[in-house]
């Protein structure tokens, strides 16, 4: 069972970036693999109109979700295409989502994950400012899909500092869980392999962390390192700048194995958000 993660230095050529991250998927397929996941914003890096793209591939005259569905049909290939900005659903003109689309070998769009948590930090780079709610509104739920290569939970970038999502993936039987990414230089110096290897450790999942890696317009300068990180949380593969296709096996007997000697689902107590927390007694 290959898996692929796909490492992409996108900027705001729409079609440019797209026929890049054909090439990478071409080499992902070559290789073996039939899950590839792309970087999060792999069709356009730098844009400031996201909801006018996300306009015309809800109304179907967009070059995105075509292109995803042809090259998953051309490959034999499942594609988690990063993410790309989409409205909801049943409201085309309500401000897009950092949606990340999984597409299965047959062109069908099968799963949609609209991010929910938003970029809005201050970073000490040449930017400072990070606003995606700006731009974007934040999802509401939790995705998993069944894919050759196992159970998929659907994450992205941002969300690998809140494990809650990551313990309600597992609850729901994840034994993978992607992660496109395009992290900040500083924060993925800090806490990009951190957080990558907590989140794959606590789930004992595989953790495909596709990533953005260099230098993109408006001062955007992205950390890199895409990785694929086995449930044990050894780092299978990585890249650290640059495109680049990263490939693994799945070994899910050697998964069965950690899951059973170390049976965390099964000791995991969960306390409510809203506890009342009471200051712990002294004793005399």
């Amino acid at each position: 069972m290959a898996l692929a993660v796909i490492q992409m230095v996108s900027g705001t050529d729409v079609l440019g970036n797209l026929a890049q991250a054909r090439r990478l998927l071409e080499q992902a397929a070559e290789g073996g693999a039939q899950l590839a996941v792309l970087p999060e914003n792999f069709a356009a890096m730098g844009r400031r109109d996201p909801a006018a793209i996300g306009l015309a591939e809800a109304w179907g005259e967009g070059p995105i979700i075509p292109w995803l569905k042809l090259a998953a049909r051309d490959l034999n290939l499942w594609i988690v295409g990063g993410t790309l900005p989409l409205p909801p659903v049943d409201q085309p003109n309500a401000k897009a989502n950092a949606c990340s689309l999984l597409v299965d070998a047959q062109g069908q769009v099968v799963a949609r994950y609209d991010k929910l948590h938003l970029f809005d930090v201050d970073v000490v780079d040449s930017r400072g400012r990070y606003r995606e709610s700006d731009d974007y509104a934040h999802g509401n739920n939790v995705v998993l899909a069944d894919t050759p290569v196992g159970r998929l939970g659907l994450t992205v970038c941002y969300d690998l500092r809140f494990p809650e999502l990551y313990s309600a993936l597992r609850a729901g039987g994840a034994e993978l869980i992607t992660a496109p990414s395009a992290f900040t230089a500083v924060t993925g110096a800090a806490h990009w392999e951190v957080l990558i290897r907590a989140r794959a450790i606590e789930t004992q999942c595989y953790l495909l962390a596709a990533a953005q890696g260099g230098t993109h317009p408006g001062q955007r300068e992205t950390h890199g390192q895409a990785a694929i990180v086995d449930p044990w949380g050894n780092i299978l593969a990585q890249q650290a700048r640059g495109a680049a296709v990263l490939l693994a096996t799945r070994d899910s007997d050697e998964q069965a194995s950690i899951r059973a000697r170390m049976p965390v689902a099964n000791h995991r107590r969960f306390f409510p958000r809203d506890a009342d927390l009471r200051p712990a007694q002294i004793l005399e």
